[in-house]
């Protein structure tokens, strides 16, 4: 795989704890399906690579949940694209440059914007309503961008509004079957390759997926934190599964923190998009102070990275669980049209969003680092490919610009499909066959573990020690309490969906701090109060590990 920066693995010592298989493997006891392409994963990037597919092989998308339940879905802010006359191709690239912190790979920045127009064009042909005033796009402004380049729908609902018209689309494709409520448990591999998924399908025994190419797009992992934007199902399955069959995991070190997540005591957490702030919203403290002109020139429209981190040390500075989103100095009207979906959730807290001052906080957002992949969304593992936030493509650096998320599952989603959907019909080794896998283990009785207590406990053990702010002594005490936590959980190997989420929660949280342990300087999302400089010198690379 080329790229511009180093790779250097780091060993991950825990890793003989972590199983193969998470369950049992008998083909003669199990049930078979067979299929050419297996994409496992139905956001944004998952229905991409379903339109590259040739219409003579059979495609199966696996959706964990409904559809319509994935991280694009409640994606708000839009999808970034050069697409005003004044703004150019290179302006979209140093944003991304400037926002990655010396880590981003340059040629897939400029493949990836380059393309975006494109793939934009497509969503627009494929039935997606995109906001417009008299006929042209809507173009808005985010943080770390240099121009209006923001493409949205539904004022804050994007995701929402994509994925609506990308799954009518899908579901006009007639070889391609959406299998919803199935989750994969693993990956199969057989002589160093991968050649389909083990899955339970409605809550049912696991039976074997045999498929000639597969594709992994499950998003990410935001609920190994206790405070998180991502919904329910991003339990980081995909990050988990890779890293079990073998695949070289990168950049794991790198969680995005979103800077405005709606604090409300006893909630569950809301997204307050991005975008908010690009309309003119102000950040201020628990004393009305506009606080982010003594952090960063560029005030509230800096990028993510320094948003969290600046308000983090305003909290720490004011004694404050939270500080506020205001838009009082902005015409109630149009704020209220332009952000009917928060309008509506702040409603519900009796918080009117034009007059009232919302109350924010730092929560994990977005998974940098994932399964390693080329620049033809090839991972490391035959027969594998992966696209969206599920991989690393050198895309973000240490730090996504703000609406690049969508774009890149666009992209690599269209790469992957077409490659995995060339493979398949033209490599003549490749066949769907039933073969030999055998895995038995013997586990501990699982009655004895209450998964829903030790899930709060690592997600808070990950939120304190793991989160914005990171320091040696805490990180250790993470690595060992989740060393603890994983000889105890998968040595009884709990079954069920609740079970297996908990063995992947663990092992992408062992990944996670592992790396965040070795990167012994601060860059882009990942901060170190202990090493708070940027180090070029010893740190510009990235860092990668794989199970033994």
């Amino acid at each position: 795989m080329d790229s511009t920066l180093r790779n250097e693995t780091i060993r991950a010592d825990w890793s003989s704890l972590v199983p193969r298989y998470l369950v049992p493997i008998d083909p003669k006891r199990m049930g078979h399906y067979f299929t050419d392409v297996l994409i496992i994963g139905g956001g944004l990037a998952g229905m991409r690579a379903a339109q590259q597919i040739d219409p003579s092989l059979r495609t199966m998308i696996l959706t964990k949940d409904k559809v319509e339940e994935s991280n694009s879905s409640y994606a708000q802010g839009g999808i970034a694209s050069v697409w005003d006359p004044e703004d150019r191709f290179d302006n979209h690239i140093q944003d991304t440059l400037v926002a990655g912190c010396d880590l981003c790979d340059e040629p897939t920045v400029e493949m990836v914007v380059r393309e975006a127009p494109e793939r934009v064009a497509e969503l627009i042909r494929w039935g997606t309503c995109f906001d417009q005033l008299d006929g042209a796009l809507i173009l808005g402004r985010e943080g770390g961008h240099s121009h209006q380049r923001i493409i949205h729908a539904l004022g804050d609902a994007t995701g929402k509004e994509i994925m609506r018209a990308m799954i009518q689309h899908t579901r006009s494709l007639s070889n391609v079957e959406i299998c919803e409520e199935a989750y994969t448990i693993d990956l199969l591999t057989y002589d160093g390759q991968c050649t389909g998924a083990l899955v339970s399908i409605q809550h049912r025994a696991p039976v074997l997926i045999w498929s000639k190419q597969t594709i992994l797009c499950t998003g990410g992992c935001g609920q190994v934190f206790r405070e998180s934007t991502n919904p329910r199902v991003a339990t980081g399955d995909g990050h988990a599964i890779a890293f079990r069959a073998g695949a070289l995991m990168r950049d794991m070190e790198f969680m995005q923190f979103h800077p405005t997540v709606l604090y409300i005591a006893g909630s569950s957490r809301t997204l307050i998009t991005e975008a908010v702030r690009g309309e003119g919203a102000y950040l201020v403290d628990a004393q009305g102070y506009r606080f982010m002109k003594d952090y960063d020139p560029r005030l509230e429209l800096a990028p993510r990275d320094v948003v969290s981190k600046s308000i983090v040390a305003q909290m720490e500075k004011t004694q404050s669980a939270c500080v506020y989103l205001t838009l009082a100095h902005l015409d109630p009207e149009y704020v209220r049209q332009r952000f009917p979906g928060i309008a509506k959730v702040c409603q519900g807290f009796g918080l009117d969003i034009a007059k009232d001052a919302i109350p924010v906080r730092p929560g994990a957002h977005y998974m940098i680092g994932g399964a390693l992949v080329d620049d033809q969304a090839r991972t490391t593992l035959p027969g594998l490919w992966a696209a969206g936030e599920v991989t690393s493509s050198g895309l973000h650096g240490a730090n996504r610009l703000a609406s690049n998320s969508l774009l890149e599952g666009l992209v690599y989603g269209a790469i992957a499909g077409r490659n995995a959907s060339l493979a398949a019909m033209q490599d003549p080794t490749v066949s769907l066959s039933v073969l030999p896998i055998q895995y038995r283990f013997e586990a501990a009785d699982a009655q004895e573990i209450d998964l829903a207590d030790i899930r709060n406990s690592v997600r808070s053990l990950m939120w304190r020690h793991v989160g914005v702010q990171r320091k040696q002594e805490r990180l250790e005490e993470a690595l060992q309490q989740l060393v603890r936590y994983s000889n105890y959980v998968l040595s009884h190997r709990p079954g069920g969906i609740d079970g297996w989420e908990l063995q992947n929660m663990l092992t992408v949280g062992l990944m996670m701090t592992q790396a965040a342990l070795a990167r012994t300087e601060s860059r882009g999302v990942h901060l170190r109060t202990d090493y708070p400089k940027l180090d070029n010198e010893h740190w510009r690379k990235h860092l990668a590990m794989r199970s033994d």
